[in-house]
C-alpha cells in the first residue's frame, strides 16, 4: 500500500503523529500475528497472565487498564481457542484464576517472536540508540518503569 505523504501543516502535531504511527504499527502487528491466530490484545493478555502466577480476570483486566466486560470477553476468545483456562483459587473460592494451558504458553512463545521481530522492523528507520531512546521516553510518558534492554519489549 503506497502512502500519501502526511499534510505539512500536521507533520509537527503530536496527536497527529502518534495517531499515524499508532495505526502502522496496528496493521503490522496484525500482519505479524495473524499466523498464530491471535491479535494484539489477546497476546497482550497472554503475556499478563504468564507474568503473574494466580492472577484473577479482574486483576489481569486491572493491569491491562480494560473493563471487566472486555475482559471476559478476551478471555473466553482465549479459552475457546485452548490457550488459557480458568480455575477456582485455592486462595479464595470466590476469585476465578486464568492461566494458560501449555499450548497458551507455546502461542505466546511464539507470536511473541512475530512480534518483537516486526516492532524491530517497525523501527528500522531509526538508528538503534533512537530506537532505544524512543522506547524509554513513551514509557516515561506513559508512566512505565523503563528497562536498560527495552527496545522492542512492549505489549
Amino acid at each position: 500500500m503506497t502512502r500519501d505523504a502526511p499534510p505539512e501543516v500536521l507533520t509537527s502535531r503530536l496527536g497527529y503523529l502518534f495517531k499515524h504511527a499508532y495505526l502502522r504499527l496496528t496493521e503490522e502487528s496484525a500482519r505479524a500475528l495473524e499466523p498464530h491466530g491471535i491479535d494484539g490484545r489477546e497476546l497482550a493478555v497472554l503475556a499478563v497472565l504468564d507474568a503473574h502466577d494466580d492472577l484473577s480476570q479482574l486483576e489481569a483486566a486491572g493491569k491491562l487498564a480494560i473493563d471487566r466486560t472486555t475482559m471476559v470477553a478476551l478471555v473466553d476468545a482465549l479459552e475457546r481457542k485452548e490457550l488459557v483456562e480458568r480455575r477456582r483459587s485455592a486462595k479464595d473460592r470466590r476469585k476465578n484464576i486464568a492461566q494458560l494451558t501449555p499450548t497458551g504458553r507455546e502461542r505466546l512463545r511464539d507470536a511473541e517472536h512475530a512480534r518483537q521481530a516486526m516492532e524491530r522492523q517497525f523501527l528500522a528507520p531509526l538508528s538503534s540508540a533512537d530506537a532505544a531512546c524512543l522506547v524509554r521516553t513513551l514509557q516515561s510518558l506513559v508512566g512505565a518503569p523503563t528497562r536498560a534492554d527495552d527496545t522492542s519489549d512492549s505489549a
